[in-house]
């Protein structure tokens, strides 16, 4: 079990506000001391560009920045960092894996994505089909409703012989359900061996041990702010068979070998994708919160979530009944819980529950289709983290019940 008394030590936020309850670490994690330091040490001993310089500084921050590379690859078990590409964000992975391949589809090709998908793994699909002219299907689920899990019989119904691009989510940061993506992976690869599976792993990275050679996807993205890391940080996993055809995103330093008037030559995997000065303080000091995840253990992690999620969704059953809806199955797959509160609206739920210290999101989430599907405007979620502990679902039933006195419901 995780000591959320030892762990809290080491987030200096609740120093200053020890009775803070944060409920919305799935919209972003909050940093440990250790990973603020790292960003500290950056700029305050070596901060200097990289690559360039033939200079001390310039040759640590070089080293430490590579070595972050070395640290992702294992943490998500890749075959090698040539295939480990440094964003700003789990968005700008998609879009740059995006860019890459939409010169390698036809007209004949389509694109299969899921209702629950995050805005970011919807709506450049949907815009690269629009500008392409290529078939765009939505996979949903009647039957299962408000799970939305997509199992191999959802894949068999709408993945078809013509699909080159299937992009899904690994965990919903509405449902909090966990997808099957080996056996999604598995069963897509057979109806069509050519197809190409891009995972939105931004839920999932930070709760679960990754394997993305065990999962045969092609493509895997997350967000370092997730999972303990600063914010202006994402990683792009793509087997480097396959990225070696992509096309860079952009142009300009570091992403060249050799430049003429009469041509460019790129730079080798994995630098012809980063373009630019990146940002080396936060990739730095994304190794450091790996480090402290790979501490406390990803398997511990994810079950504490879990229990934590369990608790607040049995609770809120029990003392809300019929006017509360709570979102997904029973059965919690991951530290996600949303709901709806009869009557109130989610914002002004968030808001009140504010004024007790306690942060959760409100609103859509960023998944307006699935919102759409489920009949809801907004929703509010709380999502649990190794921070967290029952006495957070305690504050939050108390907070609620408070809510419904006062709109007298």
């Amino acid at each position: 079990m995780i000591s959320v008394f030892k762990v809290k030590k080491d987030f200096p936020i609740f120093n200053d506000q020890p009775g803070f309850v944060y409920l919305d670490s799935t919209a972003t994690a909050l940093k440990p001391q250790s990973v603020i330091d790292s960003l500290v040490d950056y700029y305050s001993h070596y901060s200097a560009n990289i690559f360039r310089g033939v200079y001390d500084i310039s040759e640590k921050a070089t080293a430490q920045y590579e070595d972050t590379r070395l640290v992702v690859k294992d943490f998500i078990s890749a075959s090698s960092v040539k295939e480990i590409i440094f964003t700003r964000n789990a968005t700008e992975s998609i879009n740059l894996f995006v860019n890459g391949i939409k010169d390698t589809l036809k007209t004949t090709d389509e694109i299969v994505i899921t209702i629950a998908e995050h805005h970011s793994n919807f709506v450049p699909w949907q815009q690269l089909a629009k500008k392409k002219g290529l078939k765009f299907t939505v996979m949903t689920n009647d039957k299962l409703q408000m799970t939305n899990q997509f199992q191999i019989t959802n894949v068999k119904k709408y993945v078809t012989n013509k699909t080159k691009i299937l992009a899904i989510t690994h965990v919903s940061n509405v449902l909090g359900t966990v997808n099957p993506i080996k056996d999604i992976i598995q069963e897509a690869k057979k109806i069509n061996p050519a197809i190409i599976i891009l995972v939105d792993g931004a839920q999932a990275v930070p709760h679960t041990k990754i394997d993305v050679v065990d999962l045969d996807c092609d493509a895997y993205v997350f967000s370092s702010h997730k999972m303990l890391g600063p914010t202006g940080v994402g990683v792009l996993y793509v087997k480097e068979k396959l990225l070696e055809t992509l096309s860079p995103y952009q142009y300009g330093g570091d992403m060249i070998r050799n430049v003429s008037i009469e041509e460019t030559l790129f730079a080798d995997l994995p630098h012809r994708f980063e373009a630019g000065t990146p940002h080396i303080a936060g990739v730095i000091a994304l190794k450091h919160a790996i480090r402290y995840l790979e501490k406390i253990g990803l398997e511990s992690i994810h079950h504490h979530g879990v229990e934590l999620a369990q608790l607040c969704y049995d609770t809120l059953k029990e003392q809300f009944g019929e006017k509360i809806a709570l979102i997904g199955p029973e059965k919690r797959e991951s530290g996600i819980v949303a709901f709806t509160l009869s009557g109130i609206h989610a914002h002004d739920i968030a808001h009140l529950l504010n004024e007790d210290g306690i942060a959760v999101r409100a609103g859509h989430h960023c998944a307006m289709p699935l919102h759409t599907k489920l009949g809801i405007g907004a929703s509010v979620r709380a999502s649990f983290y190794i921070y967290n502990g029952k006495d957070d679902v305690e504050k939050l039933i108390k907070s609620l019940q408070k809510v419904l006195r006062l709109f007298s419901i």
